[in-house]
């Protein structure tokens, strides 16, 4: 006979649970017991003698567990219990179970149940224990109900939960915590629960808004809620938008209520709600900022196009034009040459006439492919500092007595420099002419007289205007006191022939030139002006980093003449400036052959390949090329010197708008005096 348990005792289990439980007094047999078990939906019955370590089941337990029906009777060693459950959940029962014989009351676990055809199920265990008059534990009986369809739908509603992103939580009027999905934790970046407190949820929520959970106001709540909270997320603080839906249900009485629903999140449609908004509220500033933007773009390109109409004009007429130009000067050059001293001044001053208003002509030419970029630079390392003490004589000569003039060049200590003011890479001559035209313009603008002031400064650039690439420059600033312009005016400035000055004073073409030179030469310009104040203009140009520094004084070329010894092959299609060329050479004491095209000119050297010291070739030739030529004839005489003359070399011996490294050129038009220079200049070198 078991011994009997008292009040605590639980049910007598029948003839089933061991040899004397007939005795126990039970008002059921075994089959109706059966039946109730069924009928509550258990998978089985245990009823474990603690003292003598055996365990009873009823049928369905031991069918459950694949054990022999006929033993049931003997019972079964206490192991058999664990046999069955799932290793990931064996351990945890077991702690359970030893808490029951440590004296718990009650025992309630969900586990997994592996049967003997390998189908996992789930089960949830529910026992008590039972206690002899000293409160020892002697039984422990229990009942095993199939909860595995539920687990099921439970781990479905958790995956649609999880992959839509959706929380559910269930709360009764009155309670201190709620009833949470795993995902519902996870929104609200807390830990998983089954249960958690309403003071914790309400916790996330920012300061000042409405609990994401109602308390204790039942009779202002609507059947239905819904809103939005911004919440700081308990595990990391992230700021997130989270949307809340929910149906109240009322108790019969109107004494409680339950309020189920869901969270989900609602960040994304917030940020995209709020980028609206601000789209909406700036539409008229990003409206003037597109349109400011594509007039700037449309302006860029109406300059750029407005270049390559000017230098295709300019490239089209140049060659010829400088042909004429150079018949033209060299003839007048050499009508006053051999004027006797006692000439008519009236001839000599009709020479001079003729000769100004020829060079103003090649000024013209010069400038229109400055601006559109064209003429052929010959950069060198400059000392910006030398070459601007060295123009002061010309500077002083060129400005009137009424006008201060000040140069300075000491720019600031350059860290790891000795010199302080950095060198530039340009072309000295044209720079020359540059910094002259700016300071012919500033002269203009005081008409009463003024101050006149130059300085030169290093700079770096970070290249996010882009207007010059990010680097090192060296800044040359032309300022003056004059009367200035106005926003109109300085719009237009730099356009080819567009000149403030009177009919007959100005081509239009001095700050057009001194622009496509910055600009080829790497750099920039920058204007300021306002009427009544003066006028800035600063020109940028490349730091050198490396490289000799020449003597870039400002100088006039001398003649010298040459040797009979010293023969020069000239080759020129035009026979005007073939002509005046071989006669002016002559003149200076060489020996001169002459030919109309590249292939005579081979000929020529072919014949007498030991006698040629200097090729004096045009560029633009039909049939052959001058830098073609040059190539082929020194092919026959290696090393022989050559010099180009041209109007227009373009990209013939030109490469980025810049001479090819060891190439010399003679610009047409050219004087007498300049041909005898460059002739023996290359000869020399």
């Amino acid at each position: 006979m078991m011994p009997e348990t008292g009040a605590g005792a639980g049910p007598d289990f029948g003839p089933d649970f061991g040899p004397d439980a007939g005795s126990g007094g039970s008002a059921l047999n075994h089959e109706q017991l059966r039946a109730v078990l069924a009928a509550a939906g258990a998978s089985g019955s245990w009823d474990w003698e603690i003292a003598a370590d055996r365990l009873f089941l009823d049928a369905s337990f031991a069918e459950l567990y694949g054990l022999p029906s006929e033993d049931l009777s003997q019972g079964f060693p206490t192991g058999t219990f664990f046999k069955a459950i799932h290793p990931d959940d064996r351990a945890r029962i077991r702690i359970a179970v030893a808490g029951m014989l440590a004296g718990a009351s009650l025992f309630s676990k969900e586990f997994r149940v592996v049967t003997t055809a390998g189908k996992v199920l789930w089960m949830h265990g529910r026992g008590q224990c039972h206690l002899d008059v000293d409160d020892e534990p002697v039984r422990f009986t229990g009942l095993l109900v199939d909860v595995t369809e539920r687990k099921r739908t439970e781990e479905r509603l958790r995956i649609a939960q999880s992959a839509g992103g959706v929380g559910t939580f269930e709360y009764s009027d009155g309670f201190a915590t709620v009833s949470v999905s795993t995902e519902f934790c996870k929104l609200l970046g807390l830990h998983p629960a089954d249960r958690l407190p309403v003071r914790t949820i309400n916790s996330v929520v920012s300061e000042g808004a409405l609990s994401l959970i109602p308390e204790g106001v039942q009779a202002a709540l609507p059947d239905t809620l819904s809103g939005e909270f911004l919440i700081r997320r308990g595990e990391d603080g992230e700021p997130r938008w989270i949307a809340r839906r929910g149906e109240v249900q009322r108790e019969a009485d109107g004494k409680g209520y339950r309020l189920l629903g869901v969270i989900y999140d609602v960040t994304l449609a917030k940020q995209q709600e709020a980028a609206l908004r601000e789209l909406a509220e700036t539409l008229e500033q990003r409206v003037a900022a597109e349109v400011a933007e594509r007039r700037h773009a449309e302006d860029v390109l109406r300059q750029a196009q407005k270049m390559e109409a000017v230098g295709q004009l300019t490239g089209g007429i140049a060659h010829d034009f400088n042909n004429l130009l150079t018949i033209i000067i060299g003839s007048i050059d050499m009508a006053s040459r051999r004027a006797a001293p006692s000439a008519d001044p009236r001839m000599r001053r009709s020479l001079e006439q003729a000769m100004k208003g020829a060079e103003r002509a090649a000024a013209l030419t010069h400038r229109l492919l400055a601006f559109s970029r064209r003429q052929p630079l010959d950069p060198r390392a400059v000392n910006v500092r030398d070459l601007l003490e060295g123009m002061s004589d010309l500077l002083l000569r060129t400005i009137t007595e009424a006008i201060s003039v000040t140069i300075d060049t000491a720019g600031e200590a350059v860290e790891g420099s000795e010199s302080g003011l950095w060198m530039v890479e340009a072309d000295p001559h044209q720079l020359e002419n540059a910094i002259l035209n700016l300071a012919v313009n500033a002269r203009d603008a005081m008409v009463d007289g003024g101050s006149l002031r130059i300085t030169a400064r290093n700079e770096t650039h970070s290249g996010q205007d882009g207007e010059m690439p990010a680097g090192d420059y060296v800044a040359i600033e032309v300022a003056d006191d004059g009367i200035g312009m106005d926003e109109a005016t300085l719009a237009k400035v730099f356009d080819p022939f567009f000149t403030t000055k009177d009919v007959g004073k100005g081509t239009g073409l001095g700050l057009s030139m001194v622009y496509g030179f910055a600009k080829q030469s790497g750099g920039g310009i920058d204007i300021a002006s306002r009427p009544g104040e003066g006028t800035r203009v600063v020109l940028h140009l490349p730091r050198c980093h490396g490289g000799a520094v020449e003597d870039h004084g400002y100088h006039q070329d001398h003649a010298e003449s040459g040797h009979a010894s010293e023969t020069v092959l000239i080759v020129e299609d035009d026979e005007d400036v073939r002509r005046y060329a071989v006669g002016a050479l002559f003149d200076l004491g060489y020996r001169v052959v002459e030919a109309a095209d590249g292939f005579a000119a081979l000929d020529l050297l072919r014949k007498e390949p030991g006698r040629i010291d200097l090729l004096l070739t045009d560029v633009v030739m039909p049939r052959m090329s001058g830098s073609e030529l040059a190539q082929r004839a020194r092919e026959i005489v290696p090393g022989l010197a050559v010099l180009y003359i041209s109007g227009y070399p373009h990209d013939a011996i030109m490469h980025e708008g810049r001479l090819g490294e060891g190439v010399e050129l003679l610009s047409k038009p050219f004087t007498m005096q300049a041909l005898a220079a460059k002739v023996r200049e290359s000869l020399d070198r």
